[in-house]
């Protein structure tokens, strides 16, 4: 039997006008859509409900030589769409002088709908080889929540079995990225006494106690060495804030840490070294604990990816990284550590934008790349750890 395999620009702009913002995400809806999509090709999926309307879903072909597969993950909430007013409807998909806008055309369903598509137009090679994997996460614009949620279930884990090599379809403009940073935020806290604001020597003033701690991270210094292509990690206060009203002494009082940490660095230990910076007074608790990865440019599978985004792209790839996090950082040690890229057709510099837009022919080529890895991993050529 035949299947109708979709258009990846026309599944980009069907998975547009899913209003998939987060909060409160509402991902139900589309990933239904993609498991009918990807049943009807072959494949077994596994919903996965993460929280009311919200779920991510799991979609393989167990290959028939066995053996790792190759992994897709891409997510399908967005974020909201910011204050000012959109040329185009941002849920409308409309395309205009070669580019498709909307809410999510480049972070990022155009990666999504370009690793189905591919992964459809590749099933049966899949079956008769070592298999594939597509896991469609849902919250991943709020810390990879759906993502953790996701590998905190052993059956889960188990389902999606162990890759080979493992594909981030986030937006690189189809330029290969083999590493990010991690992300450590932490929330620091202090309490004083409060007293009328008149009279601020019968009160403690848990602010000061904060500000004189920010003022002792502005000069703190990692003790690590930093990484050759991402550089050293870093600390940034992103919101501080004490008291209720002005003419009291706030006896409470808290900022918020966001530190992009380098793959290696032991996030138990920056936790330590904080705590002796900001003293007793100070307490920290975690937020988000995230892992960075890379994947040096020397390994194998890289090589190859490399030479398929020289032949679509007309240019070879350098060495590049990336400071955001994604996925990678929860799903990449449960999935066997494999050789791991951030690959996709969006446009990174348009991710979180107003009238954000994807080059249409970025979507296509993106599908035409990702079925050229798939259709590597199904050989034995020089993948030795892949056999």
């Amino acid at each position: 039997m035949s299947i109708k395999i979709p258009n990846p620009v026309a599944l980009t702009q069907d998975l547009i006008r899913f209003n998939t913002i987060n909060p409160p995400g509402n991902e139900d809806e589309i990933c239904g859509f993609l498991e009918e999509l990807l049943l009807s090709a072959g494949f077994e999926c596994k919903s996965v409900d993460f929280a009311p309307r919200r779920r991510s879903l799991i979609a393989r072909i167990v290959g028939e030589r066995g053996g790792p597969n190759i992994c897709f993950t891409g997510h399908v909430d967005v974020v909201p769409l910011g204050g000012r007013s959109w040329q185009y409807d941002p849920f409308s998909a409309q395309i205009h002088d070669g580019k498709l806008y909307g809410r999510g055309s480049s972070d990022m369903k155009s990666g999504v709908a370009s690793m189905v598509v591919a992964a459809m137009k590749t099933a049966s090679q899949a079956k008769a080889g070592h298999g594939i994997s597509l896991i469609i996460t849902a919250g991943e614009e709020t810390g990879c929540e759906g993502a953790f949620h996701l590998i905190a279930q052993k059956e889960v884990i188990d389902y999606i079995g162990t890759a080979g090599c493992f594909v981030v379809a986030e937006p690189t403009a189809n330029e290969p990225l083999i590493g990010h940073k991690g992300a450590y935020w932490l929330r620091a806290k202090a309490s004083g006494i409060t007293a009328h604001g008149s009279m601020p020597e019968r009160g403690e003033n848990a602010f000061y106690k904060i500000a004189r701690g920010a003022l002792e991270l502005e000069k703190f210094q990692f003790d690590n060495p930093p990484h050759p292509l991402m550089g050293q990690a870093t600390l940034n206060i992103g919101t501080a804030k004490a008291g209720i009203n002005i003419n009291s002494v706030p006896d409470a009082a808290e900022m918020t840490l966001d530190i992009r940490s380098i793959p290696g660095q032991s996030h138990q230990h920056l936790f330590g070294c904080l705590c002796k910076v900001l003293g007793p007074q100070i307490t920290l608790e975690p937020i988000i604990d995230v892992q960075g990865f890379f994947t040096p440019s020397s390994d194998p599978w890289i090589q190859h990816v490399y030479a398929r985004c020289n032949e679509i792209n007309g240019v070879m790839p350098t060495e590049k990284t990336v400071a955001f996090f994604s996925d990678a950082s929860a799903l990449k040690t449960v999935i066997g550590d494999p050789p791991t890229v951030v690959l996709g057709p969006g446009q990174p510099e348009m991710a979180h934008q107003t009238d954000e837009f994807c080059y249409v022919q970025k979507i296509s080529e993106a599908t035409t790349l990702f079925e050229h890895l798939i259709l590597i991993n199904m050989k034995k050529v020089l993948l030795k750890y892949l056999i």
